[in-house]
């Protein structure tokens, strides 16, 4: 049963407009990640990922993490629409956060960009901010969201929604 949307003010944008199958686009943000009191990243090379009832999905470059900020981790997991993920432990400041960020290394027709990406759970760092604004992780232990004040829900995740 799909719930209620929340009402959208100026300059905002529903997760209940966001298409299914998600879109992919290229985005003019600023994105910055601290984790152990280290930036582990800052960069203008973003990439979001946009699916009905999700908050936004940010992928970045590897290549702008710092050096040793993403090892190998253990496991994988299947996304119907972007294909076969790999994931990452993160480290900063003598931190490290085992399975906090995935890639997809060959990603499905459609998702070629997210190739040499990776996006992080913003609830296992210190803090990720957009354009200096910082998130709130999605609601629940398998999204990785980032929630920031132009976009309204209600989103999946939280209690109940399993069926949205």
């Amino acid at each position: 049963m799909r719930p209620e949307p929340m009402p959208v003010g100026p300059g905002q944008e529903s997760v209940w407009d966001y298409p299914r199958p998600p879109r992919l686009e290229r985005v003019e943000r600023t994105a910055r990640i601290r984790l152990g009191g280290e930036v582990i990243v800052d960069t203008d090379d973003v990439v979001r990922i946009l699916e009905t009832s999700h908050p936004p999905v940010y992928y970045l470059p590897i290549h702008a993490f710092a050096d040793g900020a993403l090892a190998p981790g253990e496991g994988a997991s299947y996304c119907e629409f972007k294909g076969g993920a790999a994931y990452f432990d993160v480290r900063g400041g003598g931190a490290v956060r085992p399975r906090a960020a995935w890639t997809y290394p060959r990603p499905s027709a459609g998702f070629e960009p997210l190739v040499g990406r990776v996006a992080v759970y913003a609830r296992e760092m210190d803090d990720c901010t957009l354009d200096g604004v910082e998130v709130v992780p999605q609601p629940g232990r398998f999204y990785g969201g980032w929630i920031t004040p132009e976009i309204v829900g209600p989103f999946k995740g939280s209690p109940g929604s399993l069926g949205w």
